[in-house]
C-alpha cells in the first residue's frame, strides 16, 4: 500500500502549476488529488500517493515550489482513501495533538492596584 503526502497552499499559488508540475515529475493524473473550493482566494489542499522515498523528497520538492504552507505523511493510506472529509479528519485531529501543555507557563494575575497601605 502507499503513503499519502498531503499539503496545505497559499491561496495565491496556482493549482494548474502544481498539476503540471507533479505531472511533469512523473505523476500519473491518478495518483494526485487537488481539493478546491469554490469561492476565489481561498487555500487548497493536494494530496499525492507516494510509494518510496525517492517519490516523498520529488512530491515535497514540488509541494514546496508552489507555496506550500504545510505538509502532512499518511502511511498505509491509498489514494482511494484520500477523500477531503478524511484527510481532513485526520489533520485536524493532528492539529490538535500538537498544541501541547508546557511546563514553563506563568500565569500572572490581576494586581490589586492602589490599596490602603500607601502613604501620601
Amino acid at each position: 500500500m502507499s503513503n499519502i503526502l498531503a499539503g496545505l497552499f497559499e491561496f495565491h499559488s496556482d493549482y494548474k502549476k502544481l498539476e503540471s508540475d507533479l505531472e511533469n515529475s512523473g505523476f500519473e493524473n491518478s495518483e494526485y488529488i487537488i481539493y478546491l473550493d469554490n469561492s476565489h482566494n481561498t487555500q487548497y489542499l493536494a494530496s499525492v500517493a507516494v510509494k518510496d522515498l525517492d517519490q516523498v523528497d520529488n512530491a515535497k520538492h514540488i509541494f514546496s515550489q508552489n507555496a506550500v504552507l504545510k505538509t502532512y505523511m499518511f502511511e498505509n493510506m491509498g489514494i482511494e482513501q484520500a477523500n477531503y472529509d478524511n484527510l481532513k479528519k485526520y489533520i485536524d485531529a493532528r492539529s490538535r495533538a500538537e498544541i501541547h501543555n508546557s511546563m514553563n507557563i506563568k500565569i500572572k494575575g490581576s494586581t490589586e492596584g492602589i490599596n490602603s497601605e500607601v502613604k501620601s
